[in-house]
């Protein structure tokens, strides 16, 4: 599971394109491209095409909030969340 970096805040707080979030995230544009096809899988954004590229939106309005909620609770518990022992690396099969 990928850790979280809470410092950076929801990324789609508004409409964006790919190339708006690796400026947001200074992550790659494939990393970001991954993550969004993930997020859209389970249904969590929505993309619009506009011209070349794709517009990425929250798909629920409520993920606004909960989001924020989120901020609030990891700003309270620091890099605890990140450093998770249980969830902050990946798992080995068996």
């Amino acid at each position: 599971m990928p850790r979280c970096r809470p410092t950076r805040g929801p990324a789609l707080r508004t409409p964006a394109r790919v190339v708006d979030l690796t400026g947001r995230l200074g992550l790659a544009q494939s990393t970001v491209s991954q993550h969004l096809a993930c997020l859209r899988d389970c249904g969590l954004v929505t993309s619009q095409p506009v011209g070349r590229s794709s517009v990425y939106s929250l798909a629920q309005p409520a993920l606004t909030n909960l989001l924020a909620t989120a901020e609030i609770v990891l700003a309270a518990t620091g890099n605890a969340v990140a450093v998770c022992p249980t969830y902050g690396a990946p798992q080995e099969d068996a």
